[in-house]
């Protein structure tokens, strides 16, 4: 019962012990489920949604939401093959290039919700739009094939058996974990999310630091960009989209507030597991699309009541 208790209290807790509990009568239930390849595989999935959700949490945190993930990896994907030049052999260059193109778009996003006032939703939403457009004219509705060797590589590598994939996540929770809970910057993006007069009084700017989340945000949707080309070997108009409300759920998931001021990346990785693993086993079942979206929006919403439940004091 302590457990329990203590589990409620703790989101991030819960959601890794759903996780847990949901891969464990699956794997009972569903030849293969539990096998390690499998397993591996859905961590490998939840890595890109985890990568994203790394600059949605902090943008959350602090009372906003970036609606422009799903354009700027989407722009990524595409953006990278057109722009890798001939004379790099290794492919770094079009990476550098790819992801400044993405921090950008998260700059601008940033700059308009700090300096111009812009509400985040209406900015990024709006961005979002503009995006969508340029890429229908830019790309039309043909998809680009990647031959960059470094995206490859990050797609397709496999380092001590891990893919390369994971590896990044593992690397991009370190750097956020260690921001958010080590760093005087983390302190202050809750602090604004959850009184933005009581810390603009603390003398803790809301311009710069709405100007940081954002860039963050774009830098990390830029990055899942590139690891979903790699995964897929391809980009295409769309392919970034199914990444903008899972990205947000998965933070909801883990316990972060949609109001701000409370939350933490260590809940969002295992809320980005958790969806991977309800979608997986959606699948299963023979089902038309329709029914599909509709058991996956039910779950969902069953699994935030349970882990965005806060504990009575």
């Amino acid at each position: 019962m302590n457990i329990i208790r203590s589990a409620f209290r703790n989101p991030p807790l819960l959601t890794f012990l759903l996780v847990a509990f949901v891969w464990i009568v699956a794997s009972f239930t569903l030849h293969g489920f539990g096998a390690y390849g499998h397993l591996r595989y859905l961590i490998e999935l939840a890595a890109v949604i985890g990568i994203v959700a790394a600059g949605q949490t902090l943008v959350i945190q602090m009372g906003g939401i970036d609606l422009s993930v799903g354009a700027v990896i989407t722009v990524t994907a595409i953006l990278l093959p057109l722009i890798s030049p001939a004379w790099d052999p290794t492919g770094l260059a079009g990476i550098v290039a790819a992801l400044g193109v993405a921090t950008a778009i998260g700059l601008m996003n940033g700059a308009g919700a700090g300096y111009l006032r812009v509400p985040p939703i209406i900015m990024t939403l709006a961005m979002a739009t503009f995006l969508q457009g340029l890429l229908v004219i830019i790309a039309g509705g043909s998809a680009v094939t990647v031959s960059n060797p470094a995206v490859i590589l990050l797609g397709q590598a496999r380092p001590l058996g891990i893919p390369s994939g994971i590896v990044l996540w593992l690397v991009v929770s370190v750097v956020v974990l260690l921001l958010v809970h080590r760093m005087p910057i983390g302190a202050r993006f809750l602090a604004l999310g959850a009184n933005p007069l009581a810390a603009r009084l603390s003398a803790v700017s809301v311009t710069r630091n709405t100007l940081i989340v954002h860039t963050l945000s774009g830098f990390f949707a830029g990055l899942a960009g590139i690891l979903v080309l790699g995964m897929n070997r391809q980009g295409y108009v769309g392919i970034g989209d199914p990444y903008l409300l899972t990205s947000i759920a998965a933070v909801v998931l883990g316990g972060t507030s949609i109001l701000g001021g409370r939350g933490t990346y260590a809940g969002t990785i295992p809320g980005a597991i958790l969806l991977v693993t309800t979608t997986a086993l959606i699948t299963v079942v023979n089902a038309s699309p329709g029914w599909r979206s509709i058991m996956f929006g039910t779950l969902i919403l069953a699994l935030l009541l349970i882990s965005g439940r806060e504990a009575r004091r």
